[in-house]
């Protein structure tokens, strides 16, 4: 299997990956592990990777123009092409990582892991882009590096050869799937019960995937409820087990309804174009 990291810090996975079974199965050719500078997609003289997010708000967000043509540098098929390869967005906002996906991504030729920062990803990433935006824990970390790490080692004990004894991950996976099923939340972080909603930076415009319209038009009460909905729909999409323990506003009640409207409309208007 081929790894191909995309990071502002290749160095960091000089330790993590130098050691035990992830080494050995480098050294035995089961494994082909690769580290990429993002920066090195960056075509000003700051190698500028983030930028402020459109609509306001703290911190800074990953721009997708360095991200898409890292991945496209790495030779990675379009999205609807792929075959026996993955990209994996390391996020905050992700589905659950466990033992039943690692079985999943064990059988790949190749998977590609992309590792955010700062405040979040440009969103057109996850929507155009990953084939799959994954968490590994439910808290925060400075960035997906160190949930990088965790998948490929996961991974790479899963490929044949790569334990001594291949009897005893069986048995591991075995366990760790019925620990799965049963003890709840393994992934994550949330905000007030939510996941975050979507961000987005410049361009406004990036080979025709636009930014939402609400995000620039500068009315904060209409950014607010649009933020709040799109954080109530990813939580029901990657994470629908949150919003069993969370309160909702009679708002936020009437915000999924208009949202539920809205995928029924869709899904009628595309059975009638059939």
């Amino acid at each position: 299997m081929r790894v191909d990291i995309l990071t502002i810090f290749p160095d960091f996975f000089r330790g993590p990956l130098d050691y035990g079974i992830v080494r050995r199965a480098r050294e035995a050719g089961l494994v082909d592990v690769r580290t990429h500078d993002l920066r090195a997609f960056a075509h000003d003289r700051h190698r500028t990777v983030d930028d402020r997010p459109f609509g306001g708000g703290e911190g800074m967000v990953l721009k997708p123009e360095p991200i898409f043509e890292g991945i496209e540098g790495l030779n990675v098929a379009p999205r609807s092409e792929r075959v026996g390869e993955s990209v994996l967005l390391l996020s905050a906002q992700g589905q659950r990582f466990n033992q039943r996906m690692a079985g999943e991504l064990a059988s790949l030729d190749r998977m590609v892991l992309i590792c955010g920062r700062y405040e979040g990803v440009d969103e057109r990433v996850s929507q155009f882009l990953a084939d799959r935006e994954l968490s590994i824990g439910d808290y925060v970390l400075s960035g997906g590096e160190l949930g990088a790490a965790v998948i490929v080692d996961t991974v790479t004990r899963l490929i044949p050869g790569a334990v001594g004894n291949e009897a005893s991950t069986r048995q591991e996976s075995f366990t760790a799937h019925a620990e799965v099923e049963s003890d709840g939340p393994v992934s994550t972080c949330v905000s007030g019960g939510l996941l975050d909603y979507p961000h987005y930076t410049r361009p406004a415009d990036f080979r025709g995937m636009t930014v939402p319209e609400v995000l620039v038009n500068g009315n904060h009460e209409e950014i607010r409820r649009w933020r709040r909905r799109t954080a109530l729909e990813k939580t029901q999409r990657n994470r629908p087990d949150l919003l069993e323990g969370t309160v909702l506003s009679g708002e936020d009640k009437e915000l999924l309804a208009q949202s539920k409207g809205e995928e029924i409309r869709r899904e009628g208007t595309r059975k009638c174009r059939t």
